[in-house]
């Protein structure tokens, strides 16, 4: 269940207008149809978890992250839990120098309080000179944004690898070698080795643990606590979870919850 403050977006960019925006308040797990727009969109997390998936991957977003859409890429918008997610849509017109794929950025103080002023206003229209130069701004600050890698899970391409990817994203405590996961999909445990290195750039024990601890962080922001977390995505210790979470992170679980 949702609830949105302002009405739909143009499915158009339109004349002077160079940014609409849309806040949405999720109650409860979200999960949209295909989405796709001529906007360039920057989907701002507030509060909880929100995942944007492609065919080429899941962009996880934790509170104060943001994921940035190019126009034209279909996608999915997915919660867990209740979120507030504040959307900047922007003319392509101005994002010349903004990424050409699918990113999560972080969103420093400046960046919120511009998301949150144009939330407010709903439109930067371009014939206006202040609000042109608000839409200026805007594109100049996530221009110097680094993308957060950590928080990106690619996906792999092939019939057979995909097969793997559903089982465990329905099980992330699945503890199955890959040699069986594989065999189930239709290949050999060499193929399968092949097939995640070439389609997603990581090994598979590595993407493994990427998965489950992408998840992890969309349970602990739907309020999970750290112990339940840990076993849920498959981890044997509290302790080595937390480890594996630092190191990727470079948070704590507890650290992320309080954050």
């Amino acid at each position: 269940m949702s609830r949105t403050r302002q009405s739909p977006i143009s499915l158009e960019p339109d004349g002077t207008i160079w940014v609409r925006s849309m806040a949405v308040r999720f109650t409860t797990p979200y999960a949209s149809g295909e989405l796709k727009h001529d906007w360039n969109k920057l989907c701002y997390a507030s509060a909880g978890v929100l995942r944007v998936v492609t065919p080429d991957g899941a962009w996880v977003a934790p509170p104060h992250r943001a994921v940035w859409v190019p126009a034209g890429i279909a996608h999915r918008e997915e919660t867990r839990g209740g979120a507030s997610v504040r959307s900047l849509y922007l003319a392509s017109a101005i994002c010349d120098a903004l990424p050409s794929e699918c990113a999560v950025l972080n969103v420093p103080p400046l960046l919120r309080e511009l998301i949150l002023e144009v939330a407010e206003t709903s439109v930067l229209d371009a014939a206006q000179p202040t609000q042109r130069r608000l839409a200026e701004i805007i594109v100049d600050r996530i221009a110097l944004l680094e993308p957060k890698a950590s928080q990106v899970l690619p996906m792999p391409r092939d019939r057979r690898a995909l097969l793997i990817v559903q089982h465990l994203q329905n099980e992330p405590s699945n503890g199955e070698s890959l040699s069986i996961l594989a065999r189930r999909a239709g290949a050999s445990v060499r193929t399968a080795q092949r097939l995640f290195l070439s389609e997603t750039g990581m090994p598979f024990a590595q993407w493994r643990q990427r998965l489950r601890l992408l998840v992890a962080m969309e349970r602990l922001g739907a309020g999970l606590n750290v112990t339940q977390t840990a076993f849920e995505v498959g981890y044997s210790s509290v302790s080595a979870f937390v480890s594996a979470f630092r190191c990727e992170f470079g948070v704590t679980p507890g650290q992320y919850s309080e954050s």
